[in-house]
């Protein structure tokens, strides 16, 4: 029997009474088991106590998760944030360096909201910090007075674009999606190619050009009832098939 595709998801910190924590949310663990068929294991954001190096050589697909912080904007040389903005410099030190040995390694890769912004600083891209306060998008956020599914429901049309990894996986031209972030691309990084755009032209995911396997970001939130959307189960099971690709090759 080949065995389970042995997918890394990224974890945040936080402080947790008196001692820290690195944790992940459960969707995402659930998603790359119901989706995407594989093992999740949770990597903790220790930054350079990690060996990026070795870790490569034990994952077959790395998830990296959305999350209630922010890429610090200093990062992409960006204006400092606004007080009270919740960042996380020690996911930052694992996350940024991790996507480009990732991606040269040939290692599968999905990013989710802050996973989909932090694909694009790596690469040398840069985030509206606030895209509702921009006068040139609607506002993003999800109802924060609502309940959790109310949240995540379906917000807004997001338009494929030809010819891509989304096209290629059998999504339509428009398809229905969540919001739930407050940053987006500014300016897309070189080498990443535009997969979808929201109704207001803000994009909304993308691909790595050149890459030797899977190597994908959306800005909406697919691990969410992964099961039951067609659309968004296509996503973790074409990431899926990547990662036991690679698993059937190790």
């Amino acid at each position: 029997m080949p065995r389970l595709p042995l997918i890394g998801v990224t974890a945040c910190t936080r402080q947790i009474g008196p001692q820290p924590f690195h944790i992940t949310g459960d969707k995402y663990v659930r998603a790359v088991v119901a989706g995407a068929g594989g093992l999740p294991l949770i990597i903790p954001s220790l930054g350079d106590l990690i060996d990026q190096e070795t870790l490569l050589d034990t994952v077959d697909g790395l998830l990296f998760t959305g999350s209630p912080s922010n890429v610090e904007p200093h990062h992409y040389s960006g204006p400092a944030s606004e007080a009270g903005t919740r960042h996380d410099p020690a996911r930052d030190s694992t996350t940024l360096p991790l996507i480009r040995k990732a991606i040269a390694a040939g290692i599968p890769v999905l990013g989710i909201c802050r996973g989909f912004q932090e694909m694009n600083v790596a690469f040398g891209g840069t985030l509206h910090q606030k895209v509702h306060e921009t006068g040139s998008f609607m506002d993003h956020r999800e109802p924060a007075d609502q309940p959790f599914e109310v949240q995540y429901a379906l917000s807004h049309a997001v338009h494929v674009q030809a010819g891509g990894v989304l096209a290629g996986i059998g999504l339509p031209d428009e398809i229905q999606v969540n919001s739930i972030h407050g940053q987006g691309v500014e300016r897309l990084a070189p080498g990443l190619r535009v997969e979808a755009l929201a109704p207001d032209g803000l994009v909304e995911a993308f691909s790595v050009e050149g890459a030797r396997t899977f190597a994908l970001g959306v800005q909406w939130h697919p691990e969410f009832q992964v099961a039951s959307n067609p659309n968004y189960l296509a996503i973790f099971q074409a990431f899926g098939t990547a990662c036991s690709k690679r698993a059937g090759q190790r």
